[in-house]
């Protein structure tokens, strides 16, 4: 520490581009900083730096990393206890462009498994940026070593010492996330899809604050007798709610009564939620997939055949392409494109859907005739769905009670409490017998699997081979394309969405011709679980976190130069 220090002041006055002489390595009392990239510009992206804390030093017991959840509870709980404690304790600085910033991966609602802290050997290493300090171009030495050699140790003994750290919180986060995890492996075999706990708070704060909703308005969640059920829990013991069964269930409910709030929990139960969140026991099967219309998105040869077909174009529907899809086709595709990478439930909200997608009516029927209607609705294809490729559907509907006669169950939000209408539905479906016809054959159909083209993935930009940025949450910059993933809703987290963008790149090395979407993608999330987010790009990265296989496929279908091979191979039914 004291070379950086004597390093500083001999630099202190000269233009930017000196603080590059501080790259390197060293030692502290409690830890060793790493400087391992330093801004050209005080306006540039701030220099990446890393500290390893030795396992001693750090003192965090065994059992607060004893297994794969609570090691990344553990890691995710560090980065929080760093972010907190930078933006405590940095003062104001004068200074240009991004001086005197220091800042690590800022986690929300969400336990993901992040690169900005990472167990290396049992060392605490955290990745974070610093901005280094200037007036103009000229290097602020003063305030530079006050950060390096005062703030920077201050903030790893406060946030990365386990002496200095609460412990009973600290054990609420890791042993919160454990059971979210231990719910979620049990749902199969006890014939769920999802599960709400009771007394789960599901309201958010508004529409761009993802913070539990307040007040005396907000109605905690209580299960309907015919779906509570008890589980037992390996840290909290047994908790009752509501278990949502393999199969057809409809939400149902006047509006304004809870119906989308419900769906959006489920949406994000393939997530741990922290303590307090009031989703901490809400926890869907990891292959759910929120499917909805995405008008204008481009589709590249998806056999869409199930759903539609005799296009008066003439156009090939096993092999289905255009750059500008409908809202019945891009929803066709995206129920396709998620059983190709391996979807098991699927999450539908009118609202969001193409109309004549979801139900033709008896009326319709009558004036347009079958064969001149190219579009089968997903009505007459769910029940084939789940009987042929084991895949449940959970659809709020409001407008369609010709859906009572398929489903298994029916949840009616009630102001916000769910109430068991099943019966009911099905007497009145028996009652008042719909006169619509079904259409679409006795079976689902083959869903054919697909080749992407590693010559149609190009990163490059310019002067640069690969050039690969996210542009927030919802976009991604992948050479000269924007790959547009506004409509993917449950990817959370910009650090996903970058972490994403890079592992498109990777997977193009395992594109041979031979492999399908599924192979690619599985190879690439293989290699992730032997070495981490890490080998996305060559050096270590503090600001990537952990996606599923549906988002990073979903990513390279939205790419828009993406060229794929048909194949006569049918999609796997598991």
């Amino acid at each position: 520490m004291e070379s950086l220090r004597q390093k500083v002041r001999r630099i202190d006055g000269r233009g930017y581009p000196a603080y590059r002489d501080l790259r390197g390595i060293y030692r502290y009392e409690q830890f060793i900083l790493y400087i391992d990239h330093v801004q050209g510009d005080p306006f540039a992206s701030p220099s990446r730096m890393r500290v390893r804390v030795p396992a001693d030093t750090a003192g965090f017991p065994a059992d607060t990393h004893s297994n794969l959840s609570r090691e990344i509870a553990l890691r995710d709980y560090l980065t929080r206890r760093f972010s907190e404690t930078c933006r405590s304790t940095q003062g104001r600085r004068m200074g240009s462009g991004k001086s005197g910033t220091i800042a690590i991966d800022r986690p929300g609602q969400e336990i993901l498994e992040r690169t900005s802290v990472v167990l290396a050997d049992g060392d605490i290493e955290a990745r974070f940026v610093v901005g280094l300090p200037a007036f103009g171009r000229r290097i602020a030495g003063r305030h530079a070593e006050t950060m390096l050699c005062d703030e920077i140790p201050g903030i790893i003994a406060t946030s990365l010492i386990c002496a200095a750290i609460d412990q009973a919180d600290l054990y609420r986060h890791i042993m919160t996330a454990e059971d979210a995890d231990a719910l979620r492996s049990r749902l199969s075999d006890l014939g769920f899809v999802a599960f709400v706990a009771d007394g789960s708070v599901l309201p958010r704060r508004s529409g761009i604050d993802p913070r539990p909703a307040e007040g005396a308005g907000v109605v905690p969640f209580r299960s309907p007798e015919r779906f509570r059920v008890a589980v037992t829990l390996p840290n909290r013991g047994a908790i009752t709610g509501m278990g949502i069964p393999k199969g057809i269930s409809l939400i149902v409910g006047g509006g304004y009564h809870g119906k989308s709030t419900l769906l959006r929990a489920l949406e994000l139960g393939i997530y741990n939620h922290i303590p307090g969140d009031g989703r901490e026991f809400v926890v869907t099967s990891p292959g759910t997939v929120k499917i909805r219309a995405e008008d204008g998105r481009r589709i590249e040869k998806v056999d869409i055949s199930p759903f539609i077909t005799n296009l008066p174009t003439g156009a090939d529907t096993t092999s289905f392409s255009t750059e500008d899809a409908s809202g019945s086709t891009s929803q066709a595709a995206n129920i396709i494109e998620a059983l190709e990478a391996g979807a098991d439930v699927l999450l539908i909200d009118e609202d969001t859907s193409a109309t004549n997608f979801m139900i033709r009516d008896h009326r319709m029927q009558e004036l347009v005739s079958k064969d001149m209607e190219p579009i089968t609705p997903f009505i007459d294809k769910v029940r084939h769905l789940h009987q042929e490729y084991g895949v449940s559907t959970v659809l709020v509907i409001g407008g369609s009670g010709d859906y009572f006669d398929v489903a298994d169950y029916v949840i009616c939000m009630t102001a916000y409490i769910p109430v068991d209408m099943t019966a009911e539905a099905h007497a009145i479906a028996e009652n008042y017998r719909t006169e619509r016809q079904r259409e679409g054959g006795e079976s689902f159909g083959m869903v054919r699997c697909r080749i992407p083209l590693a010559e149609s993935f190009d990163p490059g930009r310019g002067r640069r081979d690969v050039k690969i940025t996210a542009k927030g949450l919802h976009t991604i910059a992948f050479g000269r394309e924007m790959i547009d993933l506004s409509q993917v809703e449950q990817i959370v987290d910009t650090s996903q969405t970058r972490a994403v963008g890079r592992a498109i790149y990777y997977a193009t090395r395992y594109m041979d011709g031979r492999r399908t979407m599924r192979d690619v993608v599985g190879a690439v999330f293989r290699d992730i679980e032997k070495g981490g987010l890490d080998i996305l790009q060559e050096r270590p990265a503090g600001d990537f976190a952990v996606f599923r296989a549906h988002d990073l496929a979903a990513a390279i279908n939205r790419l828009r130069t993406l060229r794929v091979r048909s194949s006569d191979r049918p999609v796997r039914k598991d």
